[in-house]
């Protein structure tokens, strides 16, 4: 059996103390019926309602796409916006992914039960316009076509590790793979499913990989990860943006989910 090596980057935290008025500054706030919400590299804002309606946003938050056909799947587990020419939905009960192009239009839909993936709870667009997935009964990170034929998996991890992960987010970034479980790590494969590395981040919220850093927060703290110096920023936020429902980031900004609307600010 092929020996696996664990790499094992211990973190070493720095933490930053300025005023919290100088690290975020506030830019501008979307109003409106607002359940969750994701970004991508373009800051195109894409919010979910609570009729599950997916609506599109420009960086100046112009409606320019809308995805009504909400009753179909029942409620919206997961979108992803990686690559925003291509985004995904996934109904974790239905076991099932709607792929929509750019303007929202239904592209396709791969019902995962039909390959025998019966319970998955992350998904993530890989490099190439195709998907990977964690299949939690059989403990494998598998790699997907748009019509849902299997193209790569790995080794179920019970054989890998002494308790396999349950990611909950999965993040194609830079030529790795990464899969967060917030009990355990980050686990960093590469395209083929060998792990390379294994990073001691856990407990954290609001998880993202985002050209090279990680974002995340854990009570009133907000932390930046950089992949390639293993160097964490940590602040403390102020009360205004500690008690919001939850967060999502590009490279210098926050966006802050609150009961009726998103906040935006920027940060260095």
């Amino acid at each position: 059996m092929k020996k696996w090596i664990v790499i094992i980057f211990l973190l070493s935290c720095n933490a930053i103390t300025a005023q919290a008025d100088s690290l975020f500054k506030f830019v501008k706030s979307i109003k409106g019926d607002i359940v969750s919400f994701t970004i991508d590299n373009l800051d195109y804002i894409y919010l979910l309602s609570s009729t599950n309606q997916v609506k599109k946003l420009n960086a100046n938050s112009d409606s320019v796409a809308v995805f009504n056909d909400v009753k179909k799947f029942g409620q919206v587990s997961l979108i992803d916006v990686s690559n925003p020419l291509k985004v995904l939905l996934y109904y974790r009960d239905f076991a099932t992914i709607v792929v929509l192009d750019r303007l929202l239009n239904v592209r396709n839909t791969i019902d995962l039960r039909k390959q025998n993936v019966l319970q998955v709870r992350a998904i993530g667009q890989s490099y190439d316009n195709k998907i990977w997935l964690y299949d939690e009964v059989e403990n494998k990170l598998k790699k997907i076509d748009e019509d849902g034929e299997l193209l790569l998996e790995t080794p179920d991890f019970r054989q890998l590790f002494g308790e396999a992960p349950t990611p909950q987010k999965i993040f194609d970034q830079d030529q790795y793979v990464y899969l967060y479980d917030s009990a355990q790590a980050v686990f960093v494969f590469d395209y083929y499913g060998a792990l390379k590395n294994k990073i001691l981040i856990s407990g954290w919220q609001n998880f993202k990989v985002a050209g090279k850093y990680i974002f995340g927060s854990k009570d009133n703290k907000l932390f930046r990860y950089n992949i390639q110096t293993f160097r964490v920023d940590e602040w403390k936020m102020p009360d205004e943006l500690y008690l919001t429902q939850s967060f999502n980031f590009s490279s210098a900004r926050l966006y802050a989910l609150k009961k009726d609307s998103i906040e935006i600010y920027s940060f260095r």
